[in-house]
């Protein structure tokens, strides 16, 4: 059997002490009586030695659990003397007033006695049978031999009476405790499996530290605990450019270069450290320290070993690594702060260049904190409607017809008021939360533009994460399908800087829309590398100016040539050429006059919501379309 289901049945031989006190009570009053009807100093004797043992039993019963022995053998010993020694004395009385014949009810009492308790005691202890069964044979036995010695023919037929009941007994007992023993096994198993499980759910399978999970629920259960020196120093580790490990050596390398790393960290920690792998390449370390010159000579070390060349097969990789670090109670009065500010730390970290260990500072939060505000507000902006899309026209320069417009997000916060684009977007890009954000954006300029007269296209800028998301070109289709708009009606701006990394992915993103009809324009042109190879290899119909160039400090004759030079090549190649940033007439004429077929700024209008960009698309109609009748 195994030893923790022994125990659990040893206890539970203890666990109900009051039975055990009610059995005596009905016993030393029984043998009390039977003594004082017999009038014989032999019974008395045995009656109060019953007694004696009786309370004798009770008190231990309810003593020992108190004092928590831990050796289950010696505390099953010691409830089997005391329940031997008890049901022998009873049997044996029980024999004295037949063999004595004493008076018939005095007789008769004990009997009943004998018999209920050794029966009740019989599936009390069943869960130990050698204790049921050795009870009840030391209690049947000596009455049944009294009864047989009496010659008398029922007296004998009792004594066979008992002799069957002792038999059921067993075999009840038996069942009993084969039931007690399977669930109380089946509970252990049970109990180990939920501990395995919740050791599971708290490990890391791929380093073997704590996860998430376990880190917090070790860190609180560190912290509860007494230290041994009077601050906590929180490491927030998180390996620089990990992803690129993935992407050229693929995920089993990658996996490997996580495990090595916790390694390493394990390596430099304290014995008392709790140590977790908080997600993807992210690790933390906890530990007491005394001082902070201390935690500045373990954040050497760690990064210092982190960064160590490390050989994988044959491959030699260098990791860097950025780190952030705060301390409790100098930078925090409790764990959420003091991680609070370690990751602050540690994006300040990435910040100033990477590879380099940043201790938290209170002068570094307010920016940084604004910006986790938004990083956490932005995922649940879309759902609360605090997003929305407006739109600003692209107007034809010789005309002064619309002839498309660009959506653009605006976030007006409930509690901060609008926020500004170049707040938010940045924060989206380096969460991965743009993948998401920018699909919203473009199933809602979808189907504001299917509303539009045909002739009116909208465009949605992307970002290199959104090209690079799984099933991107599927996304863009699915939203142009459910809000029946004409995939030619689309226009997505790109960046150079989607294009410098030669990505098969990127091509085949442009070349799936491209041939669904999609059009494409690159966006801020004259900012980067403006490779006249990107506008010969990729299918752009449109190439838009940077406003740096309309109305920025450097704008002038310069500019202005270079606008030129633009506007012929793009002439030559039958692509339109917009001018963003147009805020005054003179920058109007000046930019037509470069050459320039588009234009775009307040000087035609400000980004406004669907409803205004409708009705400038309905006011133009009217201005336009009765020239046309009386033309």
């Amino acid at each position: 059997m195994d030893d923790r289901v022994r125990r659990t049945l040893v206890d539970n031989l203890y666990a109900n002490p009051g039975s055990l006190t009610a059995g005596a009570a009905n016993g030393i009053i029984s043998a009390l009586v039977a003594a004082a009807y017999s009038g014989n100093a032999l019974i008395w004797q045995v009656a109060l030695l019953l007694s004696a043992i009786g309370v004798t039993r009770v008190a231990m019963a309810v003593g020992l659990p108190r004092l928590k022995v831990r050796d289950t053998k010696r505390l099953e010993l010691l409830y089997e003397l005391g329940a031997f020694s008890y049901t022998a004395t009873v049997g044996f009385f029980t024999a004295l007033t037949i063999a004595y014949n004493i008076p018939l009810a005095a007789q008769m009492l004990m009997a009943c006695y004998a018999i209920g308790y050794a029966g009740g005691m019989a599936t009390r202890n069943a869960g130990r049978p050698i204790i049921s069964v050795a009870g009840m044979v030391l209690t049947f036995t000596p009455i049944c031999i009294a009864l047989w010695q009496t010659g008398d023919t029922a007296a004998r037929t009792l004594a066979a009476a008992i002799v069957i009941c002792f038999a059921g007994m067993v075999s009840i007992a038996l069942q009993i405790f084969r039931t007690l023993r399977d669930s109380i096994a089946a509970a252990e198993t049970s109990a180990r499996l939920a501990d395995k499980m919740q050791h599971l759910a708290r490990t890391d399978v791929v380093t073997g530290l704590h996860n998430r999970a376990g880190l917090n629920h070790y860190l609180v259960e560190h912290l509860a605990r007494p230290r041994t020196a009077p601050k906590l120093a929180l490491f927030w580790c998180d390996l620089d450019r990990f992803k690129e490990v993935n992407d050229v050596l693929g995920h089993q390398v990658g996996d490997r270069v996580l495990t090595e790393v916790a390694q390493r960290l394990r390596s430099q920690a304290k014995p008392d450290a709790v140590i977790g792998r908080f997600g993807g390449d992210e690790f933390i370390m906890a530990c007491d320290v005394k001082d902070r010159r201390e935690v500045e000579t373990i954040a050497l070390a760690v990064l210092g070993e982190i960064t160590r060349p490390m050989r994988l097969e044959n491959d030699r990789l260098e990791i860097s690594c950025s780190m952030g670090v705060a301390l409790l109670p100098d930078d925090g009065d409790d764990l959420e702060s003091v991680m609070l500010g370690a990751d602050l730390a540690l994006y300040h970290a990435k910040v100033n260049g990477r590879n380099q260990a940043s201790f938290y500072d209170r002068s570094m939060s307010r920016d940084l904190v604004r910006r986790r505000e938004i990083e956490a507000e932005l995922r649940v902006a879309v759902q609360r409607d605090e997003l929305s899309i407006f739109f600003q026209p692209i107007v034809d320069l010789a005309t002064g017809r619309i002839k498309a417009f660009e959506a653009l997000v605006r976030w007006f916060h409930p509690e901060k008021g609008e926020l500004r684009p170049d707040e938010f977007i940045p924060v989206a890009e380096e969460t991965g939360a743009i993948i998401t954000l920018g699909n919203w954006i473009t199933a809602q300029a979808a189907k504001a533009a299917a509303t539009w007269p045909e002739d009116i296209t909208v465009a949605v800028n992307l970002s290199p994460l959104q090209i690079k998301a799984p099933g991107a070109a599927l996304g863009i289709l699915n939203a142009l399908r459910e809000a029946k708009l004409d995939p030619r009606r689309l226009e997505l701006e790109i960046t150079e800087t989607v294009l410098l990394d030669h990505s098969q992915q990127t091509e085949d993103f442009i070349a799936e829309l491209s041939a669904a009809g999609v059009r494409f324009a690159l966006d801020d042109f004259g900012t980067g590398y403006s490779s006249l190879g990107y506008l010969n290899k990729y299918p752009f119909g449109k190439i838009k100016v940077d406003r740096s160039f309309v109305s920025g400090p450097n704008a002038g004759k310069k500019s202005d040539a270079i606008i030129r030079a633009v506007s012929g090549m793009a002439t030559t190649l039958d692509m339109a050429i917009v001018a963003e940033g147009l805020e005054t007439v003179e920058q109007v004429e000046a930019v037509k006059a470069a050459g320039c077929t588009l234009g775009q700024g307040y000087y035609f209008s400000r980004a406004v919501p669907d409803y205004l960009a409708a009705m400038l698309i309905a006011q133009e109609r009217e201005k336009f379309e009765p020239q046309r009748a009386t033309g």
